[in-house]
């Protein structure tokens, strides 16, 4: 499903949202529920959808910026050097960027041994507990926070936790759910702990630089999305499952 806009709006946002004449895309692989490659090497996944249905209403093309570290994504529209990502609202993020309101809430989730003792996430926080987890993920910022006793182990990538789990023996693995959920079905000898420890609102963002125009095409951008179901069609064209459309009314975060 595609989103509308009045042309007059778009004619008039694209030189304010893609000031170079095309939309510079930061892709971050290392989510997949939002972004992965297909056979060809193109992104695919709500996020590549969404950049280009905002192409389209823009009437610009794409230049794509792909990486698979999310902190490498920040940095990257940070720097002005893409004009649009996809992020997790975090306050550490915050600095330098405009986040519009969430299209998709993420769980994150731990995984544990099967025979580990521990038996719900509020027993995780513990000295002899050792976590890992992507380094600059938005799991990474958030257990950065709030765990006081147990030691976090960085691995290298979002999508590399289960193995440095499993290569280190470490106690705790920590990530998206749905990822955890497909790694305890084909490695023997793991389970998720029950329910979620923290959930991720995932926005779209921009340079905090951006004008104040821009920053409210966006966010209504994000809100028709939303409200014209087409992230929940989107759910179930790519099969993804542990997420939730974000409820409308969320605040824009600068």
């Amino acid at each position: 499903m595609s989103t509308s806009f009045a042309p007059s709006l778009s004619s008039l946002a694209a030189p304010l949202v893609a000031p170079h004449g095309v939309l510079r895309v930061a892709i971050n692989l290392g989510n997949p529920v939002l972004a992965k490659l297909d056979a060809t090497g193109e992104p695919s996944g709500i996020s590549a959808d969404l950049s280009r249905i905002l192409a389209d209403q823009l009437g610009v093309g794409i230049a794509w910026r792909i990486f698979k570290k999310a902190d490498e994504s920040v940095q990257c529209v940070r720097a002005d050097e893409a004009d649009i990502g996809f992020f997790a609202i975090d306050p550490v993020r915050g600095e330098g960027l405009h986040f519009s309101p969430p299209y998709v809430d993420i769980e994150g989730a731990y995984m544990v041994r099967s025979d580990s003792p521990l038996q719900s996430n509020e027993q995780v926080d513990q000295a002899g507990n050792r976590v890992t987890v992507g380094a600059g993920s938005a799991y990474d910022l958030f257990l950065t926070r709030h765990l006081k006793h147990a030691p976090i182990v960085r691995a290298p990538s979002s999508p590399a936790v289960v193995d440095v789990f499993m290569a280190q023996q470490l106690e705790v693995a920590a990530g998206v759910k749905q990822q955890l959920q497909a790694d305890a079905q084909r490695l023997p000898g793991v389970r998720l702990l029950p329910g979620r420890f923290m959930v991720i609102h995932q926005a779209m963002g921009m340079p905090a630089q951006r004008s104040a125009q821009a920053r409210e095409h966006l966010n209504a951008f994000v809100e028709d999305v939303k409200r014209s179901g087409w992230v929940a069609e989107a759910f179930v064209r790519h099969g993804i499952q542990g997420a939730s459309v974000a409820p409308a009314g969320y605040p824009a975060h600068d």
